[in-house]
């Protein structure tokens, strides 16, 4: 084991422990970067506890979505200020005014971080305390749906995992889609000529009844297409469980589901969505899509869905899910070729965007300009209450109409 680099006290062994709290709260830091942290803090010293705090977050944060969550185990982690106050004057003796660095952050960070901070085991030396649960009847429907609308961004690791498992009771309806071959119904619209004729052979030639046909109907084939970029990861695990439910759902209401991911690649990942645990799906998922919280090439892999897997599984109607921030890092000429393309290949197209959750949403970004004229129709998946929303409006034929003519 690498030895920690020469602090004055225990301010190395505080930063390995705090790097292991946001290890806890879903951050990535290894040890390297740890070791760095320490490093700086002994080389440059801190007069102030904003010095201390931007070290710490130059050293041990890499993306601009885990701020939040950093930011809240910080000031859970030294909200003690008499320690920090020790700490500091064991590196220099002339201590200015302290000020609070971090300003307070949405919930669901802090709750991140509190979970992080606090799920620890329990010391021999602490006696055992005896378990006693108490349960509130009038309030406990609520508790549910706070959770059924709240954003899965600000969701801690239990609730995430309570909203998968209410994602994994959706439906998704759509209408069946009439096929070319007659099938005997009591109101057809035209008259079943061989089956009377065999009904006659019976009674010695004679038509009783008047027998007649209709058009078959058959479920459509559900396909999606979802981004697993860094912007999307929260988002996009959740979808997974959504897939694997719309895969294995007893009552569902479509023929084949085919699932594909692309963040700087495209992936199938039909074949681990097919496996009836979800937890052996969901490990499978994360071997196949090896690009998780990459770049996003949205162009690029519509392109390879289209030449590759378009003609495959996009034939007799099928529908398809476009789950994207629409957040293209690349130009938009291809993306907009490729997007009309995919629109002209299948039945309809609709769009998932998280960022919809945003009361002010407007569509700015020029991946977002780019793919609005093109879809059937536009819809938010940040939330257990969203997706219902999603399957009453398939129900309804009106809502999934085209937001914009199409293009081309």
């Amino acid at each position: 084991m690498t030895a920690l680099p020469e602090t004055p006290g225990r301010l190395g062994d505080n930063i390995l422990y705090f790097g292991r709290a946001l290890r806890k709260a879903g951050l990535k830091v290894s040890t390297a970067q740890v070791n760095t942290a320490i490093e700086a803090i002994a080389a440059a010293g801190f007069t102030r506890r904003d010095d201390f705090y931007y070290a710490l977050r130059a050293t041990l944060v890499t993306r601009a979505e885990h701020l939040d969550v950093f930011e809240q185990v910080f000031r859970m982690f030294w909200r003690d200020p008499q320690f920090l106050e020790q700490m500091m004057r064991s590196m220099l003796p002339l201590l200015q005014t302290m000020e609070e660095a971090a300003p307070k952050k949405p919930e669901a960070a802090e709750r991140r971080a509190a979970q992080a901070l606090w799920d620890q085991p329990p010391s021999a030396s602490e006696p055992p305390q005896r378990d006693e649960l108490e349960i509130d009847a009038a309030l406990s429907w609520s508790e549910s749906e706070t959770l059924r609308g709240k954003d899965f961004e600000q969701m801690s690791a239990e609730e995430q995992a309570e909203a998968a498992t209410m994602l994994r009771r959706l439906r998704l309806p759509i209408e069946l889609i009439p096929t070319r071959r007659y099938r005997p119904a009591t109101r057809g619209t035209r008259p079943d000529s061989r089956g009377m004729f065999r009904q006659s052979l019976r009674r010695g030639g004679e038509v009783q009844k008047l027998q007649m046909m209709a058009r078959g109907q058959r479920p459509p084939n559900l396909v999606a297409l979802c981004d697993i970029s860094g912007s999307m990861t929260t988002y996009s695990r959740m979808m997974m469980h959504f897939l694997h439910a719309l895969t294995w759902a007893q009552q569902r209401h479509w023929g084949q589901v085919h699932a594909f991911t692309f963040g700087t690649r495209l992936t199938n990942i039909t074949r681990a969505l097919s496996l009836r645990e979800v937890d052996h799906a969901m490990d499978a998922l994360g071997q196949e899509a090896p690009d998780w919280q990459g770049g996003t090439r949205i162009g690029d892999s519509l392109a390879r869905f289209n030449r590759l897997w378009s003609r495959r599984v996009l034939g007799q109607g099928s529908v398809v899910l476009l789950i994207t921030d629409g957040l293209e890092r690349g130009g938009t000429e291809q993306l907009t070729e490729e997007a009309q393309r995919l629109s002209r290949s299948t039945r309809r197209l609709i769009w998932l965007n998280p960022l919809l959750r945003f009361e002010g949403f407007r569509p700015e970004a020029a991946g977002v300009k780019a793919l609005l004229p093109l879809v059937d129709s536009l819809h938010s998946c940040h939330s257990v209450d969203s997706l219902e929303a999603l399957g009453q409006s398939f129900a309804t034929a009106g809502d999934l109409r085209p937001l914009v003519p199409k293009r081309g």
